[in-house]
């Protein structure tokens, strides 16, 4: 026969055939083989000659079953065959425009019918419609065409033809659209009473980061119509579904995707698309997401994209992206983790890190599934692990080729393995094909095909490689034999060239080598490797967007590369670090760089990606400045009559609210009457308008037509309405309305206006005031912040109230983020400004400055400066004249940029401080005064400022007459250190007085007094120039007992066997005293310290030259300080700490007290100073501090330092832990306090502390209020000293209030006060400093610095 053509299930039925009569012969030799018996061939060509009777056999069986199949079929068909018949015809339809149209029949046929669709006896070709305009369907007999998007020309009659070979049928169908005409058409159509949904708000870059989750929302303008609910959302043209990490839904108006773990997978274009009458509607923005923060400072971010190929039995290769960001330091190479699907032990692929972003995984199980992860690792750290990868199995990918499914019987099949036919294969073939599929830098990935037959025994393989022109070959995989028709090579000597070859193994043997592959080159290390990276873009080039965006565009690479994608990167002019723009490779060739700074300057760069990694920078795009890009302006619109007479009128508008970025030059206004087409206006006429703006870019777009105004001259006694009414300075609750004022006065001029709101929506207008205002401006105040509102403006004159003016654009009580407002200060030059910073500004945009809304300040008095997007205007001559509102705004965009401020008398005051401190700078002081007495008696007065130039100059002041360095008044100017030294060789009564020292650097000076008016001041021996001298002051020298103490002095000089020694107390002679004549030591032991110890201690050294002495103050006032120093530092017990009804008490015990005990604490190192939770003080045996309210914060390391004159003496405690603490003693300690001393105020001032000057002649008044009980004693003091009230000194105390009185002040009354109250229970000190000036001598000014006790001194210049 010849041959024929017949059908896949044919074929496969006389297949399954022939193989089911093969099945019982090859059981039949399995069986006699299990039995022991062997089938022996005669050679091969029995063998051969065998196979081609089987071959033919089966060819012949299989003809035969393919002509009984065609007689059957032919004869079922001969049976079943029937013409097509219409079951459910076609049906009229109407409908209105946009709508769509499905037109369905169903027709019975066998077999089934030829299908055509015509329109009006035209035959309809959708290929040749708009795309979408048909859809033709036939399924299951059922026939439909979709018509979208109706229009009246698709008014037609349709028909619908099928035929076969028994016959043919039609069906007809009139389809009818209408046109909407409103409801004057007579019928209101529900689908255009419901407006479709649009977008409220145009989608905007969303920025989100590792591991964090996001919201991306789109808003509808109302709620979306039944046939628009089928929102979509797509991510890089991928429709995206709801999953374990993603939720799309829609709520109040509001379509939203929530990523709950972004991932830098997630990134990417996010489009939204919306169906609709014509179509979709769609907005697209971009989605970044960042690197998550790197657990190690400078570590790279993480690689993204992790992807499986060539999965097979044992082996895979995996790919993954480098990350945008090296962390500063370039990437070494990946490090690649797995798991097991559904577990988190993480087990590591490989020892070295991998260089490039591909790599072969080895070593996998049969049927396990898999995740893999992938690091990347630089020389500072590695970053954090990549997004898992999809969980992959592993398996036999030629399975599926060996095995032959054969369908019958209505859905059963039968599988036949190719194993099964080949189980006389013992011995197994060698592979083929033998071949490198990949050539990388750290591997060769190696291919094979499996042997062909290859028997029914599991097959595993070994490799076999050779350097070309060696005939050795060396077995690469004896330990770890190879399941898959894949290998992998590592550890390559670069350079070389190999050739390899693969074995097959089963039960029974290993096969011969296989044909060797192909030369395989690895590049060495001076060489370009196969897989490098790619070179970078070129004609990178930025453009102006918007005021926050800039568009990139680059050319694709050349020669046929094909990158990953591109990497972009920008930086901010001025600075040195590069910000990544995207973390997920685009793949475009531009981009819209969102986020950016308005006004700042930026460059760009870009990178190409591979599997080799990143590409070198592109060369840096020219500097551009963020700035919206110049556009034609949109449409004027809100027209309104401001003025009409018989033949003219004037008409007002609204400016675009898109200006284009640029200013508008003018305007184009079209008129048009209703009733001719003359130009010329004439009375009683309507007419209407329109316009369109123009800028440097073009004429932007026509308004709409404006409403009939009539052309009739007004006589009306009302004012017109005002116009260009807008908003300024809009803030959280308040902003600033300003009008123009109506062109029409009516019968006399406008005398205030009225102010209207309402919130948008609304219709009920609400007056703002409630009498008129007279300017053309006004602030709101009171305004809720986030809500929305519209004013309008009525003037008033004589007559009444006017028209109102056109409602002003919306406006949200909301401050806008980014806002700014005016900056009021001194600038270097001591100059008072007022500067505002422009978030945005465009190229012709300026700033306008007002004061007081009336207009632009004065210019002679002041100056403004304009430098990028800051504004600077400087007061020439600051006065009272330039107080006022200064407001500024700025012009030519889209946003309100405006801010005002108010200079007041008491902002102009503390200006100008500020600025005469800048033009006239203090030199600093570290170290006032001080007075030293050196080893041979000369008196050193210095004092340590700032470190000066070697420019500085110094005055040095006595009494009114200047210094000059001599031998007895040597002067000292240290300019370096800041040290001014004066050394005075023989003080006498002559050097009292006042010193002043004036110093001056470049514009810096300040002056320092020093008032040495008293000797007890200073502590000095006065020298007699005798043969014999004492060469020490007498010193206190104490031991263990603080009961016991020794008066000494070290050394008397120029002594002779007839130096007498002699101590004195009080012009007494004192026994009891040693001296040692060989070192000139004497000694006075004190056993037991009492107040008649109190004295003035002399030693005298005499003979017949002559004599010498030393004394010792141990008076109140006196050295008795510095004893008591000495007996309150031994006697001191350790800190103990007592907790009080209002706090803490921290306090020592002490077995002698005095009045001039003098303390310091400490907490954390940190000097306390008394304020309300801290009070510091002591008793007649304690010396004590008290926390009042403890906190945590209180917790710590107490410190009390006592100072004995030479060292310091520190007890410490800890109050850390001490928790909560008792109650017990509230009770007392109210008592306590309620009878402790309290100073409170001393020269009306509430600091304890205070620098006063004064003038000579003048009366001065010291005044403080004290409280306690018992009553506290009081002592005034003057340097320490105690005032005598007498002559030009009085005390008057009046209940609580003690005043010290001193008449005609002179210089002698220079020096530091103080007051001291004492009872039984604590004491408490207030302290003035005063500096007495000649009548009309004012200090230069004041300066403040910090002084103890938390208080601020003001200190003369």
């Amino acid at each position: 026969e010849g041959e024929e053509t017949f059908s896949p299930s044919e074929l496969s039925i006389a297949a399954a055939l022939a193989l089911t009569s093969e099945i019982p012969r090859e059981a039949a030799i399995l069986e006699l083989e299990q039995r022991g018996q062997k089938r022996i061939l005669f050679g091969n060509d029995m063998e051969k000659f065998e196979k081609d009777i089987i071959r033919s056999c089966r060819l012949l069986r299989v003809r035969a079953d393919r002509k009984a199949l065609r007689r059957k079929k032919e004869y079922i068909e001969l049976r079943s065959g029937r013409p097509p018949m219409f079951w459910i015809p076609l049906r009229v339809h109407a409908v209105w425009e946009r709508m769509e149209v499905k037109l369905a029949c169903t027709v019975l046929a066998s077999p089934p019918p030829h299908v055509t669709w015509y329109k009006n006896g035209v035959r309809i070709d959708p290929r040749l419609a708009a795309a979408g305009k048909y859809k033709i369907k036939n399924k299951f007999g059922m026939l439909t065409l979709d018509i979208s998007r109706c229009s009246v020309e698709d008014s037609a009659e349709y028909s619908v033809e099928v035929k076969n070979q028994y016959g043919e049928a039609y069906s007809f169908a009139t389809v009818l659209v209408r046109k909407y005409y409103g409801q004057e058409s007579g019928f209101d159509s529900e689908i255009y009473r419901s407006e479709e949904a649009d977008f409220a708000f145009p989608l905007k870059p969303l920025f989100s980061r590792e591991k964090e989750p996001f919201t991306l929302s789109c808003y509808f303008s109302s709620d979306l119509l039944e046939h628009q609910r089928d929102v979509t959302w797509f991510r890089d043209g991928e429709l995206l579904h709801n999953s374990a990490r993603r939720e799309l839904k829609y709520q109040d108006w509001e379509a939203s995707l929530t990523v709950s773990c972004a991932y830098k997978e997630d990134e990417g274009f996010y489009t939204i698309r919306v169906p609709s009458l014509d179509g979709y509607k769609e907005q697209t923005t971009y989605v970044f997401v960042r690197d998550a923060a790197a657990e190690t400072a400078g570590a790279p971010g993480s690689p993204l994209n992790v992807k499986c190929h060539d999965v097979n039995k044992d082996c895979l290769i995996l790919s993954w992206v480098a990350p945008s960001d090296n962390g500063g330091s370039p990437i070494l190479g990946y490090y690649i983790e797995r798991c097991v699907a559904g577990s988190e032990d993480w087990v590591p692929c490989n020892d070295k890190p991998v260089k490039t972003c591909r790599y072969p995984v080895l070593g996998l199980a049969e049927g396990q599934t898999y995740q893999f992860r992938v690091k990347a690792a630089n020389n500072e750290g590695i970053s954090h692990p990549s997004k898992t990868s999809d969980p992959v199995t592993t398996y036999d990918p030629s399975k599926d080729k060996r095995l032959t499914v054969i369908p019958y019987d209505d859905g059963r099949t039968i599988e036949i393995f190719k194993d099964d036919l080949e189980g006389h294969i013992k011995i197994p073939l060698p592979p083929t094909n033998v071949h490198a599929s990949e050539v990388r830098e750290d591997y060769v990935a190696l291919a094979w095909d499996e042997p062909d037959p290859r028997g029914k025994e599991p097959l595993t393989y070994y490799v076999e490689k050779s350097i070309v022109g060696s005939n050795s070959w060396q077995t690469v995989n004896l330990d770890m034999p190879v399941n898959s028709p894949r290998f992998a090579l590592f550890d390559l000597v670069k350079g070389k060239s190999y050739r390899f070859r693969v074995r097959t193994v089963n039960k029974y043997g290993i096969s011969e080598p296989s044909l060797p592959s192909e030369l395989s080159f690895l590049p060495g290390e001076k060489q370009v490797p196969f897989h490098a990276t790619l070179p970078p873009p070129s004609q990178v080039l930025a453009f102006r967007d918007t005021k926050t965006s800039v568009v990139l565009q680059w050319d694709k690479l050349k020669d046929g590369l094909e990158p990953l994608g591109y990497y972009i990167y920008c930086q901010e002019t001025g600075t040195e670090e590069w910000q990544t723009v995207n973390n997920k490779p685009v793949t475009c060739n531009e981009f819209t760089v969102p986020g950016l700074k308005p006004g700042k300057e930026y460059v760009f760069c870009v990178k190409s990606v591979s599997e080799a990694g990143l590409s070198e920078s592109s060369p840096e795009t020219d500097p551009i400045v963020v700035r919206p890009a110049i556009a034609c302006p949109s449409a004027p619109r809100g027209f309104v009559l401001l003025n009409c007479g018989k033949a003219n009128m004037t008409i007002g508008w609204k400016p675009p609210k898109h200006k284009g970025g640029t200013k508008i030059l003018g305007y184009f206004l079209d008129q048009h009457d209703t009733s001719e087409l003359d130009c010329n206006l004439e009375e009683g006429h309507l007419y209407e308008f329109r316009a369109c703006a123009v800028n440097v870019a073009g004429v932007g777009e026509v308004s709409e037509p404006s409403d009939l105004f009539k052309c009739e001259e007004w006589t009306m006694p009302e004012p017109g309405p005002p116009y260009d009414v807008k908003c300024t300075e809009v803030r959280d609750s308040s902003l600033k309305l300003h009008w123009e004022a109506p062109l029409y006065l009516g019968a006399g001029p406008v005398t205030g206006y009225y102010v209207d709101m309402c919130e948008e929506g609304s219709e009920e207008w609400k007056q703002i005031n409630k009498q008129p205002v007279a300017p053309t401006h006004m602030k709101v105040s009171d305004l809720e912040t986030g809500k929305c509102y519209v004013f309008r403006v009525r003037a008033l004159n004589k007559a009444g109230i006017g028209p109102p003016s056109l409602p002003s654009d919306p406006v949200v009580a909301k401050t806008k983020p980014g806002t700014n407002e005016i900056e009021l200060g001194v600038d270097e030059e001591g100059f008072i400004y007022m500067a505002f910073e422009a978030p945005e500004k465009n190229d012709s945009s300026e700033f306008i400055w007002s004061k007081d809304y009336e207009g632009p300040p004065d210019a002679d008095r002041v100056q403004i400066e304009e430098k990028g997007n800051k504004s600077k205007l400087i007061l020439k001559d600051p006065s009272e004249k330039d107080l006022g509102t200064y407001s500024v705004e700025v012009t030519d965009v889209d946003d309100d940029i405006s801010a005002s401020c108010t200079l007041t008398k008491e902002d102009l005051d503390k200006l100008l401080k500020r600025s005469h401190e800048i033009r006239n700078p203090l030199i600093k002081l570290i170290s006032g005064w001080n007075v030293d007495v050196l080893e041979k008696g000369e008196v050193r007065l210095w004092l340590e400022v700032e470190k000066l130039s070697p420019n500085a100059e110094l005055h040095l002041i006595f009494n009114d007459k200047e210094l000059t360095s001599t031998p007895t008044h040597k002067i000292n100017f240290v300019k370096g250190k800041g040290l001014v030294e004066l050394i005075i060789q023989n003080f006498c009564d002559d050097d009292k007085g006042m010193y002043t020292a004036q110093l001056k650097d470049g514009k810096a000076k300040n002056q320092f007094t020093l008032a040495l008016m008293d000797e007890c001041k200073w502590k000095f021996r006065i020298k007699y120039r005798l043969p014999c001298s004492v060469e020490s002051f007498l010193e206190i020298k104490c031991i263990w007992d603080p009961d016991f103490l020794i008066v000494d002095f070290k050394q008397a000089t120029n002594l002779s066997k007839d130096t007498s020694f002699q101590w004195f107390f009080n012009k007494k002679a004192r026994a009891g005293g040693a001296f040692d004549p060989q070192t000139g030591m004497g000694t006075l032991p004190i056993k037991k310290l009492t107040k008649a110890d109190e004295g003035q201690y002399k030693a005298v050294v005499s003979d017949d030259r002559g004599e010498d002495y030393t004394q010792l103050d141990l008076t109140k006032g006196g050295k008795i300080t510095f004893l008591s120093f000495i007996l309150l530092a031994l006697s001191a017990t350790p800190l103990k700490i007592q907790p009080t009804e209002e706090g803490i008490k921290i306090y020592t015990d002490v077995k002698y007290y005095t009045d001039y005990m003098k303390t310091t604490w400490y907490h954390k190192e940190k000097q306390l100073e008394s304020r309300d939770r801290l009070k510091a003080g002591s008793t007649m045996n304690q010396i004590w501090l008290h926390i009042l309210d403890p906190t945590d914060a209180d917790k710590g390391k107490y410190t009390l330092e006592l100072f004995d004159g030479n060292n310091s003496h520190k007890l410490s405690t800890d109050l850390s832990g001490q928790g909560k603490l008792s109650q017990q003693y509230r009770q007392m300690n109210e008592i306590y306090l309620s009878c402790f001393p309290r100073f409170f105020q001393i020269m009306g001032s509430d600091s304890s502390l205070l620098y006063l000057s004064w003038s000579c002649g003048s009366t001065l008044c010291l005044t403080c209020c004290i409280s306690g009980d018992p009553y506290p004693e009081i002592t005034w003091l003057k340097n320490e000293k105690v005032i005598v009230f007498k002559d030009r000194y009085k005390m008057d105390v009046k209940g609580t209030v003690v005043t010290i009185t001193i008449e005609k002040v002179c210089n002698e009354d220079t020096g530091k006060y103080s007051i001291y109250v004492k009872n039984k229970y604590g004491s408490e000190t207030g302290q003035v400093t005063i500096s007495v000036y000649k009548h009309g001598e004012i200090p230069a000014g004041l300066e403040e610095e910090e002084v103890p006790r938390g208080t601020i001194m003001k200190k003369p210049k």
